[in-house]
């Protein structure tokens, strides 16, 4: 019987000797993982995507946002309440200033007369002829207005005037300027510096603005037929005010960027609900008569009038027929839906629900106090935001101008400057939600050493040195005129009854331990003396 002969190789990849020979192998197939966010699918087919930097996002998209984010805020009522929403609650009234320039031997106390000749110098400067370059707005109008512009155009520019205007003797002033003025079509390659411009703005191989390209009239003036120029101004005069969302973001977007889409179409929602309930309400019924329609003022021009009106009803030539649509909408689907697209809008723009809507019929006491916490730490945020970015800056330039104008006279400051530009920004605050037991919970906080009265007093809007003093005066006018108040607790025990001491008494603290000590109650005043009973019978 003849032998087959062996092959050297074997089916599978086996070789002589038994083993498997790696190269014949078939390499398995790698299972892929990925984020299922990432995953490709039929379901996310639709799903563009693109890696681009901020400003390349930015630079295709920025007149058409600011554009329909001023629309909106025209014409949307929701809209325009979260912008008046932002500028009450960032700045109100204004942000005041406070002095802290210490003595130079105090021991760490503050120069009271110095620190009063800051702030009213600062005040008087801060009236609309002296620190705006139109005499139009007041610092605090500026605040409010630079941030409404910041959120409703994603950024606005303030210039820094080296000039006095007015009644001042300060020079400087300053000028609001609208995002529109800077030409954000100017984008170019970096030069031999290393500079490049980047959508109006230049800026160095760090990022650092060195210069700005203004238009000299405003792109949608109303003056027709006036063309204009572009010049450049050096950022050492320029405060740009946006919000920075990624790194090397040059220009700001509206806030609303992410909700005009939504507003857009819940407008047209509300419009179309409105006609629909109008149209609804007015609809009567039609007439059929052999004559058909009377020629009279509904015909003109050969062409029918179909208006509705209530309590109309309309009339029909012969054969014709009419189809009412069904014009009402299923009850109670309006309002939820409304209420829903409109917690989206209010996430979007960094408020609440209530405060865009102003609705609170769907809130209790928990949940409008946790919405109105939640809202107030966003409000400090940008408190502190617009205080870095704005107000330190020009009051340091204004603190300058004013000792090299001889309006302030500040001695030591050309050799320490520092020393004078450490002031205090006191923002607007708010009411306390349930004041009973906020005051309670601040007292046992200030007694247990959790909190200091001067932090207490700052998160309300106040300054506890102002308080101090005012109270003091208080007291000492009321002592003045005789009067007597339960306000005063050393002279009035916590159930307002009056602390009176003995004439002549040796422990100044006893009424302060012991609230009623002193005083007699009315079982203890008709009660006898048994000595001074002994005495009279004797």
């Amino acid at each position: 019987m003849a032998k087959r002969k062996r092959s050297g190789k074997a089916s599978g990849g086996r070789i002589a000797g038994g083993g498997f020979n790696p190269q014949e192998q078939p390499a398995p197939k790698r299972r892929r993982r990925a984020y299922e966010g990432a995953m490709v699918s039929r379901l996310t087919s639709d799903w563009v995507t693109s890696s681009t930097s901020a400003d390349a996002e930015i630079d295709g998209s920025l007149i058409r946002l600011r554009n329909r984010s001023r629309q909106l805020v025209r014409d949307n009522s929701y809209a325009r309440q979260a912008i008046r929403a932002i500028g009450a609650n960032v700045v109100g009234r204004g942000i005041r200033l406070q002095g802290r320039v210490p003595m130079q031997r105090g021991g760490g106390r503050l120069d009271q007369g110095l620190n009063g000749r800051i702030e009213a110098a600062w005040q008087q400067w801060s009236h609309k002829d002296r620190c705006h370059v139109a005499g139009k707005l007041s610092l605090p109008e500026i605040l409010r207005l630079a941030m409404r512009s910041v959120a409703e155009s994603g950024e606005v520019f303030i210039r820094v005037v080296p000039e006095a205007f007015g009644r001042s003797r300060v020079p400087l002033a300053l000028e609001i300027i609208e995002a529109d003025y800077c030409d954000e079509g100017k984008s170019s390659g970096p030069d031999a510096q290393g500079n490049e411009w980047r959508m109006g703005v230049k800026v160095n191989r760090w990022g650092r603005p060195i210069s700005y390209a203004f238009r000299t009239r405003h792109p949608g003036d109303i003056v027709n037929g006036v063309g204009y120029a572009t010049q450049e101004v050096p950022a050492s005069e320029i405060i740009h005010l946006f919000v920075t969302e990624r790194p090397g973001q040059t220009r700001g977007i509206p806030w609303m960027a992410s909700a005009v889409k939504r507003l857009h179409h819940l407008a047209g929602y509300e419009e179309a609900e409105v006609v629909r309930a109008r149209a609804s309400s007015s609809l009567m019924g039609f007439i059929t008569s052999p004559e058909g329609e009377l020629q009279g003022d509904d015909v003109y021009d050969e062409e029918r009038v179909s208006n509705f009106e209530p309590g109309v009803f309309k009339y029909l030539a012969p054969g014709e027929s009419v189809s009412v649509p069904q014009l009402d909408a299923p009850d109670g689907q309006f309002e939820p839906f409304l209420r829903a697209m409109l917690r989206s809008v209010a996430a979007a723009i960094g408020c609440s629900y209530e405060t865009v809507s102003r609705d609170f019929s769907q809130s209790n006491y928990s949940s409008s106090r946790l919405s109105l916490l939640e809202d107030r730490e966003e409000w400090r945020t940008l408190q502190d935001w617009l205080i870095e970015h704005l107000l330190q800056p020009v009051y340091e330039r204004w603190l300058a101008a004013a000792v090299g104008s001889g309006s302030l006279v500040l001695p030591g400051y050309e050799v320490l400057p520092e020393r004078f530009e450490a002031v205090r920004w006191f923002p607007r605050g708010w009411a306390w939600v349930d004041p009973g037991k906020e005051v309670a919970a601040y007292k046992d906080a200030v007694r247990s050493g959790f909190k200091t009265q001067a932090q207490v007093v700052a998160e309300s809007g106040g300054d506890l040195e102002d308080l101090l003093l005012a109270r003091a005066n208080e007291v000492d006018r009321a002592e003045q005129l005789g009067l007597q108040f339960d306000t005063n607790p050393a002279q009035v025990s916590g159930a307002g009854v009056t602390q009176a001491r003995p004439p002549g008494s040796e422990q100044p603290g006893l009424a302060d331990a012991q609230p009623d000590a002193g005083l007699e109650s009315p079982e203890e005043e008709d009660a006898e003396d048994p000595d001074e009973i002994e005495e009279v019978e004797s």
